[in-house]
């Protein structure tokens, strides 16, 4: 890839970065008194590790939101473009599902039996993604934890083929890297053999899939439709198709994680681009800031959950002695498929993520595109702009990536950090440069348009040369 930041001057860069690190500090007080009291009873004064190190600054303590905005204890309100990791894709604290939780408490949270509400949201989940069938967990971590299984239990084999770049939440067999040619774990405290049954390519790379799938040890491809982990990359003209048709002949399930991208069209990529996946994954957004993951699949894997191998699963009431096998997919949570979280997923479906209010994100996210590229060219850039719905952001190179290694071998992460942290100071709000901004069914025209000010003035600020 051409790398194309020569136009940023680095000691301009560097003193900024600086000056704006002290204002950081100053500007947050209660957080830092928060995180110093925080360190006393959590690791580094987070509850999860990943606060403290994601966002290349001490992280701050969140108090309140409300659309597409949210506040900290120091009072700074922030316009959010990631949507608390797009998990709040329909704005903080949606009134639909405000009042579906607020009813649904009253009422009980959780039966450890089914409610009606989940029969609604899984016909509504078919209508939108094609699938007939539908489980639903806490997470996509998890949602992505039983596809896994289901895949192995339907084909009989071990291996998963995941994608560099990708992220598929905290599953041992997901979290590897390739280091020299070989899997490895990717963090501290994972198996060494945890990856033993994992192999990596590059997306787009359809020739090293069909090596992988000619070993004939493949249960399942796990992809997402477009990579989002390191910023967005897009699929190839015929990438699809030809993955579709290459699964199929070597009898390997394909799975697609949208985890992210639901977020980008009603009925995700799935239903925008006419993909037909055995088993889609969602997550995150699907509650409208409940917690709640799903996976749909199609009849002849919902017949696996039923009778696994052809067996019929033990009827009711037939005893189990303690470490008998059983007939069964190992799925399941006590808390899984709670009743709060139907309600909020019911309501957020219903009511939040209608088809209107995807086409009016698809609007804003054209004129987030455009408005970026706009700002390059005007700052004399070379950096290429994505686009994808209503996501959209630029890449610091010429040409877009077409996978991890292009991505890694454009990003340039001193000038991404010192972009983020200037728009933090002005109350914009980005997780970091590897997630793009999205428009969401919370923002507004002008709030679009706020992020390209404040944008703009920081690559103005950075030095770039016009």
């Amino acid at each position: 890839m051409d790398q194309a930041t020569g136009a940023i001057d680095r000691q301009r860069l560097r003193s900024v970065m600086a000056r704006e690190d002290e204002r950081f500090a100053r500007n947050h007080p209660a957080s830092m008194a928060l995180l110093a009291r925080a360190r006393r009873s959590m690791p580094r004064g987070v509850p999860m590790q990943w606060m403290a190190s994601t966002y290349g600054h001490p992280p701050i303590f969140s108090a309140d939101g409300k659309g597409a905005h949210f506040r900290c204890v120091d009072g700074h309100r922030y316009l959010d473009m990631g949507l608390a990791l797009l998990v709040n894709f329909g704005g903080y604290a949606p009134a639909p599902v405000v009042s579906a939780v607020t009813r649904q408490l009253r009422r009980g949270s959780h039966f450890a039996l089914p409610a009606e509400d989940a029969i609604y949201v899984a016909e509504e989940l078919s209508n939108r993604f094609g699938l007939p069938s539908w489980q639903f967990t806490l997470s996509a971590t998890l949602a992505n934890a039983e596809a896994i299984r289901l895949a192995r239990a339907a084909t009989g084999r071990e291996r998963i083929l995941l994608f560099d770049g990708k992220y598929h939440g905290h599953l041992e067999q997901t979290m590897q890297i390739i280091v020299d040619g070989e899997t490895r774990p990717e963090y501290l405290g994972l198996a060494r053999d945890a990856g033993a049954s994992t192999s990596i390519v590059q997306f787009n790379d359809l020739p090293a899939v069909e090596a992988m799938l000619a070993r004939d040890d493949v249960a399942c491809v796990l992809t997402e439709p477009a990579m989002t982990l390191e910023r967005t990359f897009l699929p190839e003209p015929g990438f699809h198709s030809g993955l579709r048709t290459l699964t199929r002949r070597a009898g390997t399930l394909l799975v697609l994680d949208e985890t992210h991208t639901q977020t980008q069209h009603f009925g995700g990529l799935t239903r925008a681009w006419g993909l037909e996946p055995d088993i889609v994954v969602l997550g995150k957004s699907l509650g409208g800031g409940i917690p709640i993951g799903a996976y749909g699949m199609t009849k002849h894997l919902a017949d696996v959950l039923e009778a696994p191998g052809g067996d019929p699963i033990v009827g009711y009431g037939e005893g189990q002695f303690v470490g008998e096998p059983i007939a069964e997919l190992a799925t399941g949570g006590t808390m899984f498929a709670n009743a709060l979280s139907m309600a909020a997923a019911r309501a957020a479906l219903e009511h939040v993520y209608t088809e209107e209010a995807y086409a009016r994100t698809h609007a804003l996210g054209a004129r987030l595109a455009d408005g970026i590229s706009a700002i390059i060219e005007r700052r004399g850039l070379s950096w290429s702009v994505v686009r994808l719905f209503n996501r959209a952001g630029y890449h610091f190179s010429r040409d877009l990536p077409r996978n991890a290694l292009d991505q890694r071998a454009a990003e340039d992460q001193e000038l991404s950090d010192a972009l983020r942290i200037h728009m933090l100071n002005r109350g914009v709000w980005e997780a970091g440069g590897w997630a793009n901004p999205v428009a969401s069914v919370a923002h507004t025209a002008a709030d679009i348009d706020h992020y390209l000010e404040v944008l703009d003035e920081a690559i103005g600020e950075l030095a770039v040369k016009g």
